[in-house]
């Protein structure tokens, strides 16, 4: 019997916001490439959670695991394994093309950035040679998420997490991003934790639901 690998443990976890609590989590294991749906109201939690799976909040209590260690927020050894996508897409005052490979600067690879960059915007529907050298207000809406999530696939990430990734978006745009995220699970294994209101797709695609 295969052994489960889980991405995730999360123990005895609370968040609050001064004197509101928005998270009280006992036990929870995320396996390894497995996709986990976040299902609720707005002020349910689900930003939350997910800004404490990037560990780029550290929780009022309880202790994160990831990959069997305890890790801390913006923690240089897992920092590049795991990508947020939020439902605003931000983007730096540079190029679609500078704005891609950016986390690979930050990585400091450097080699093969038009190619790499090309792949990542062919996987969101996009055109290198229409798009590279645009800027963000050249972008509508759904092209600038699309950009969004391209710069998050090129790092190949262990973990891909999306904050209501669709929600303000076109039906092409949403259509490429969900095809998109499923790829990078299909190719690559990645772990999917997905906050949306689109309860059909997520019920259609998860493993467990939150």
């Amino acid at each position: 019997m295969t052994k489960k690998i889980f991405a995730y443990h999360l123990k005895n976890i609370q968040h609050y916001y001064g004197n509101t609590k928005v998270l009280d989590i006992d036990d929870l294991k995320i396996e390894k490439g497995s996709i986990t749906g976040l299902i609720g109201p707005n002020g349910s939690g689900k930003s939350t959670l997910l800004k404490l799976l990037a560990f780029a909040r550290k929780p009022t209590l309880g202790q994160i695991f990831y990959k069997g260690r305890p890790e801390l927020p913006f923690s240089s050894s897992i920092r590049s394994k795991i990508s947020l996508l939020t439902q605003k897409p931000y983007l730096l005052k540079r190029t679609v093309f500078e704005n891609i490979v950016y986390g690979l600067k930050i990585r400091n690879e450097k080699h093969n950035l038009e190619k790499r960059a090309t792949e990542a915007l062919l996987n969101v529907g996009l055109d290198y040679q229409n798009f590279a050298t645009r800027f963000r207000h050249e972008l509508s809406g759904g092209e600038a998420q699309r950009v969004a999530m391209a710069a998050r696939l090129i790092l190949t990430p262990e973990v891909l997490l999306l904050d209501e990734p669709i929600a303000n978006v076109d039906i092409e745009s949403a259509s490429l991003i969900r095809k998109a995220s499923l790829n990078a699970r299909k190719n690559w294994g990645t772990t999917l934790v997905i906050a949306s209101h689109d309860v059909q797709w997520l019920s259609s695609i998860i493993d467990q639901q939150l």
